[in-house]
């Protein structure tokens, strides 16, 4: 039953109802980047910029993206995102915040 049948190939794709949806694609795909972004950067102290700014950017993004999200693998991007970048925010707030250290 999870085996795609021999004349359909698998397709990896977020538009699991039939319709195109550019805008909550865009947004989903958003999300997970900017949430990788903010987690790798907490790996550095100094970039505690990156990390608390990107973070709350992406956790804003996501759960907007989750509010409008269409799919269900729209929606587990917005997850996994969205935890990225409360735990990027989280950290690079807690690492110095969002200015520069004097």
């Amino acid at each position: 039953m999870l085996q795609p049948s021999e004349r359909e190939r698998f397709r990896l794709t977020l538009n699991t109802d039939g319709r195109a949806h550019p805008t909550e694609n865009i947004l989903a795909i958003a999300t997970l980047a900017l949430g990788v972004v903010a987690f790798v950067s907490t790996f550095w102290l100094a970039a505690h910029m990156i990390s608390a700014w990107v973070g709350t950017l992406g956790f804003g993004v996501g759960l907007y993206s989750q509010y409008i999200s269409a799919t269900t693998p729209q929606r587990s991007l917005n997850i996994v995102g969205l935890v990225g970048a409360f735990v990027g925010a989280a950290l690079g707030i807690a690492h110095g915040g969002f200015l520069p250290h004097p």
